[in-house]
């Protein structure tokens, strides 16, 4: 099988790393590059842009194109700003294109939330509706038959797989959950804004958005689903003097009743996760660090099982597990492929 694809918004982090991945994907052609049109400069060769992909990949990025869509595009990668995004999906859909969104505008159901976050109204309600949330590891099923897939946020996918196993199985106390959790500054993208200069990040670290951040309603909406509660979390983001990774520790409160139906909560993390291809936890008493994880898609975690607490740390690498590598797993079931080629 050969997928024919196209990104529209390859200039960006998102899209760099994801032209990486799917020049190394054996069943995979990139058939065209484009910006996000009209704010975005003109058309630009990718190799110029990005000069390690000199004599590997020549294509020119430009407007997008929707009669050569049409004619050489199976599946559509979105790698563009929050907002952006929905007002090309309607028309890749109409084309008859498969669509994997790696920003917002399709994760959260609720309009008036996404509203509320995103200070947008949201444009295109018809197919938000029919949108998958694309976490594998919980989703697989409904990924498979997905025409539209919305990726999900780098921070909600390492904070909900360290905690779903212990929501699952009515583990812990749900109105207790804490996330603190922090990342590089590429999670931030491309913004030229002084608080992301080197000159500010560097030597310094610092929680920004406390408990207001645009991942906490995700975080809440999936894990509301997993646990058959509703769940609100307290999420508080920090900013690291470091390219890419995210680092979250959760603290939870074990619930009244509470028993563990195997020796430990490493075992039940391990059975929980046992068919995960990359999903790695450590052993009892070892805890994930970034560096585990860079330039990876796993996600690593670690528990500390602590009196009447829980504690989990979970590792990935933001801009892959977080952001691009999964977009590429999601495409695999989508496709039917074996869900790490290309990504180990």
């Amino acid at each position: 099988m050969l997928i024919n694809v196209g990104i529209i918004g390859a200039t960006g982090h998102t899209g760099e790393v994801l032209i990486e991945l799917l020049l190394n994907h054996p069943n995979v052609k990139i058939a065209h590059l484009y910006n996000s049109g009209k704010s975005s400069p003109g058309s630009q060769v990718i190799s110029e842009v990005f000069p390690k992909f000199k004599n590997r990949l020549d294509l020119i990025c430009k407007k997008p194109d929707w009669a050569e869509i049409k004619k050489d595009c199976d599946l559509v990668f979105l790698a563009l700003p929050h907002t952006v995004s929905m007002s090309f999906v309607p028309k890749l859909l109409a084309l008859g294109k498969k669509v994997i969104d790696l920003s917002a505008d399709y994760r959260l159901k609720d309009t008036l939330v996404y509203e509320n976050f995103y200070k947008t109204a949201h444009q295109d309600k018809k197919n938000l509706k029919e949108a998958v949330y694309g976490l594998p590891e919980l989703n697989r099923a409904k990924i498979k038959s997905a025409a539209l897939l919305a990726n999900p946020g780098c921070y909600p996918t390492c904070a909900i797989l360290a905690i779903a196993p212990l929501l699952a199985l009515d583990l812990v106390d749900v109105d207790s959950i804490i996330i603190d959790a922090k990342s590089g500054v590429s999670g931030a993208g491309k913004k030229l804004e002084n608080e992301y200069l080197f000159s500010e990040i560097q030597g310094d670290f610092r929680a920004y958005k406390v408990n207001v951040h645009q991942h906490a309603p995700e975080i809440n909406q999936v894990l509301s689903k997993v646990s058959g509660k509703k769940i609100q979390v307290t999420f508080v983001p920090h900013l690291l003097p470091i390219e890419r990774g995210i680092l979250s520790t959760v603290y939870l409160k074990k619930a009244s009743g509470y028993k563990l139906k195997v020796k430990t909560l490493t075992e039940l993390y391990k059975n929980f996760y046992k068919t995960e291809p990359f999903i790695r936890i450590k052993p009892e008493g070892v805890f994930p660090r970034i560096k585990d994880v860079v330039k990876t898609n796993f996600c690593d975690i670690g528990i500390k099982d602590f009196g009447d607490t829980i504690i989990v740390i979970g590792v990935i690498d933001n801009l892959l597990k977080g952001a691009s590598s999964q977009a590429v797993q999601n495409m695999n079931i989508m496709y039917k492929l074996p869900e790490t080629s290309g990504l180990l």
